[in-house]
């Protein structure tokens, strides 16, 4: 038996998705979007003989939404393209996504559901340190894995877990890479402008770490809440300091208003953050004010299609009628998805979390083409990948 639920595309419009009984707890979700028919049916591990489903909770909304949009549209668009092809092993690979706003204790609310009441399978794409954190208990103690979160907190490498497998580069390889980008121009007076918060003191301690490898030490500091703009007496104590530069550690909505503020007391950086702030949304918040600014990416720039793995995104892209629409973070969620369903694929019919989690640690090095990871029974660091972008820069703007 299966019945026809609307659900709303992030997109804005509306999409139909056939259903079964079985999920249709799930609500308020955000679905893939496309159309199926899953019976319903009794699962082992979240494993169903038809489909598979994994759980997302992330900002949909708020300061910042457009990071778990992005996200999650690039891993959508690999699932479906899966899924249309017969899926894997004959599975269809869903993606059910709960909007947490950024904020923690909807996140263990959103975690609870997805664990206790629509038995996922594993846990995909969670956007944020402090999301990450809290959820992070709920996974272990369920054994549920927590695949490919958005963030590059030490927390969540460092005591080993085992349930945690990381995609993308550490918060103290981009910061590390920032401070040598500096070091390498003679800017060594570095103040950070950081989320008082886990993720804003995860960027704080690389910014230390890497400063300190070098010989040098942060400067003037200034903070800001999660999910607020209130950044005038962090801009008015960094820019009396007058620092050589500013490192930001937060989401584009307070670094976009720390930079105009910024420039209007007559601070014009240079500014850089890390990947995790969006450089896309950062470049259309602040338009031509965007000009200059660095940021570390964890993936490979987007629209480079020499690159097999960028040009494999950019032909799904295509082949949905998304063409040009390119993001870093979709094509992370892209990435995501790919190892997602690679580790499906070795795992076989017969899958379990257990099984899919030693067939990831058996794959050990796994080049996607042009973008490679790591895990082994002993670590799950995932990606080394860092590069510099400069918004701006070889017509390197809205990505």
């Amino acid at each position: 038996m299966s019945d026809k639920v609307w659900l709303r595309n992030l997109g804005g419009g509306r999409v139909l998705i056939r259903l079964a009984a079985a999920l249709l707890l799930l609500f308020p979700v955000i679905a893939q979007t496309q159309e199926g028919t899953v019976p319903a049916q009794e699962a082992e591990d979240g494993v169903y003989d038809s489909f598979l489903v994994l759980g997302q909770s992330a900002a949909f909304t708020g300061p910042a939404a457009a990071l778990g949009a992005e996200l999650r549209r690039g891993a959508v668009l690999f699932f479906d393209q899966v899924n249309a092809a017969g899926g894997v092993h004959g599975r269809s690979v869903f993606l059910l996504s709960l909007d947490d706003g950024y904020e923690p204790d909807r996140t263990l609310r959103n975690t609870r559901k997805l664990i206790e009441q629509d038995g996922v399978f594993a846990l995909f794409g969670y956007v944020g340190t402090p999301t990450s954190k809290i959820a992070l208990p709920l996974a272990t103690r369920a054994g549920v894995p927590f695949f490919a979160p958005y963030t590059g907190a030490e927390l969540l490498r460092s005591p080993f877990n085992r349930f945690v497998f990381n995609v993308r580069a550490s918060y103290f390889q981009e910061t590390a890479a920032l401070v040598d980008y500096l070091v390498a121009r003679e800017l060594t007076d570095v103040a950070v402008f950081h989320q008082d918060d886990s993720y804003g003191r995860a960027g704080l301690d690389g910014v230390k770490r890497a400063l300190e490898r070098n010989g040098l030490s942060i400067g003037a500091t200034g903070t800001v809440q999660r999910n607020t703009t209130d950044v005038a007496q962090a801009v008015e104590r960094i820019a009396a300091a007058d620092p050589d530069a500013v490192v930001m550690i937060s989401a584009y909505r307070s670094c976009g208003e720390f930079i105009r503020q910024a420039k209007a007391a007559g601070f014009d950086g240079p500014f850089l953050n890390v990947s995790f702030v969006g450089s896309k949304s950062l470049a259309m918040d602040l338009w031509l004010d965007a000009r200059g600014v660095v940021v570390s990416q964890v993936v490979p720039f987007p629209v480079d299609e020499s690159i097999p793995v960028v040009k494999e995104y950019n032909d799904a892209l295509r082949a949905a009628g998304q063409h040009g629409d390119v993001s870093y973070g979709s094509l992370e969620g892209f990435i995501a998805a790919k190892v997602f369903v690679e580790g499906l694929q070795k795992a076989g019919r017969e899958l379990t979390r257990e099984r899919f989690m030693s067939t990831l640690e058996g794959l050990g090095r796994l080049d996607l083409g042009g973008f490679a990871l790591e895990w082994g029974p002993g670590g799950h660091p995932g990606s080394e990948f860092v590069d510099i972008a400069v918004i701006g820069d070889r017509d390197r703007w809205l990505y």
